[in-house]
C-alpha cells in the first residue's frame, strides 16, 4: 500500500499578482509504505514546497495528496489528523524548543494527540532511546544541552507522535561530521525498527547515497528522476546539468574506470568502493557482491 500518493500537484505562490511563481508544477508520484526516500534538488527546485504539502502545511493550488487512501484536503476540518500521521522535522528544529524540560518538549506532540499520561510517558522514553538521549537528560532544560543534543530532542518530539511518515528537512544542517553521523544512524535505526516511511531531504549526496533506498530528484518544480539510488546516481551527467553532484566516491570510481581499471563506475557508497578495490586486488574485477 502507498504511504503518500501525489496526483497532478501544482502549487503557485502569490497567484494573481505580479509576483506569481509556480513552485511545483503538475507533479505525480507514489511513495510506498516502509520506504526510505532521499529527496534532492538545488535551491529553488521545489523540493521544500513539495514536502510541505505532505503534512498539510501548504494546500495544493490544484491536484491531490493522499495519505494511505485518504484525500488530505477532502475535509479541511480534519487536516489536523494528517499532521499527526505525517511528521515534519524542519531545518534547525532546535529553534522550536520551548518547554521547561526535555521530557516535556518531547511529550508536547503526543499530549496534543489526546493520549493518556501513561502512553505519553512510554512514547517519550521510546523516542529518547531512538535518538540516543541519556535518560538523565530528560529532566534537564533543553537549553542546557549541546547543539547536537538539542537536535535530537527536536527530532524525538516528532518521533514520539509515531507518524506513519517521518519527513526530515536537512536534519544534520550545522552539525559537525560526528554529530551528523550519529543523527543519521539513529534515524536509520528508527526506520529499521519501526518500519515507518522516512523521507530525508538533504544537500549531501553522500548521506542520501548511504541511507536512501530510492531518490527523488526535483528540478524546476518537476520530478526529474525518481528511482533506486543506484540508478539515479548512475545518471551523473544529468545530475550535473541540474547543478547537483554525485557522491565523491562515485567520481573516484568513474575516474579509476576511465583510467582502465576494472572497476564498476556506478558505485556510490564507500562500502561499495571498498568491495570494488578488494575485488580488483584479488583479481575478481567489478563485482559489487564479491
Amino acid at each position: 500500500m502507498s504511504a503518500i500518493t501525489v496526483e497532478h500537484l501544482t502549487h503557485v505562490y502569490s497567484q494573481g499578482t505580479p509576483f506569481e511563481k509556480t513552485a511545483v508544477d503538475d507533479v505525480s508520484l507514489t511513495i510506498e509504505e516502509g520506504e526510505f526516500v532521499g529527496v534532492i534538488g538545488h535551491t529553488g527546485s521545489g523540493k521544500s514546497t513539495l514536502i510541505q504539502h505532505f503534512n498539510g502545511l501548504l494546500k495544493p493550488t490544484s491536484g491531490r495528496i493522499l495519505v494511505g487512501d485518504r484525500d488530505m484536503w477532502a475535509d479541511p476540518k480534519k487536516i489536523r489528523e494528517f499532521r499527526f500521521m505525517v511528521g515534519l522535522v524542519f531545518q534547525y528544529p532546535e529553534y522550536q524548543l520551548f518547554e521547561e524540560t526535555v521530557a516535556k518538549d518531547i511529550a508536547f506532540g503526543p499530549t496534543n494527540m489526546g493520549l493518556s499520561a501513561e502512553e505519553v510517558q512510554q512514547r517519550v522514553q521510546q523516542a529518547a532511546r531512538f535518538v540516543g538521549l541519556n535518560p538523565n537528560k530528560l529532566e534537564k532544560s533543553p537549553f542546557e544541552l549541546s547543539g547536537g543534543q538539542k537536535r535530537r530532542v527536536a527530532i524525538a518530539g516528532v518521533m514520539a507522535m509515531n507518524p506513519k511518515v517521518l519527513i526530515l528537512d536537512e536534519p544534520t544542517a550545522g552539525l559537525d561530521p560526528r554529530g551528523r553521523d550519529k543523527v543519521l544512524n539513529e534515524i536509520k535505526q528508527y526506520h529499521k525498527t519501526q518500519g515507518n516511511t522516512v523521507l530525508l531531504v538533504s544537500h549531501s549526496m553522500e548521506d542520501v547515497a548511504k541511507y536512501a533506498d530510492r531518490v527523488l530528484v526535483m528540478n524546476k518544480g518537476k520530478v526529474a528522476m525518481f528511482d533506486t539510488t543506484e540508478k539515479v546516481f548512475a545518471r551523473s551527467e544529468e545530475l550535473s546539468a541540474m547543478g547537483l553532484a554525485v557522491p565523491q566516491v562515485s567520481r573516484i570510481c568513474r575516474g579509476l574506470a576511465a583510467r582502465g581499471l576494472n572497476i564498476d563506475p556506478n558505485c556510490y557508497t564507500i562500502e561499495q568502493a571498498k568491495q570494488q578495490l578488494l575485488a580488483l586486488r584479488s583479481g575478481k574485477g567489478a563485482d559489487l557482491n564479491a
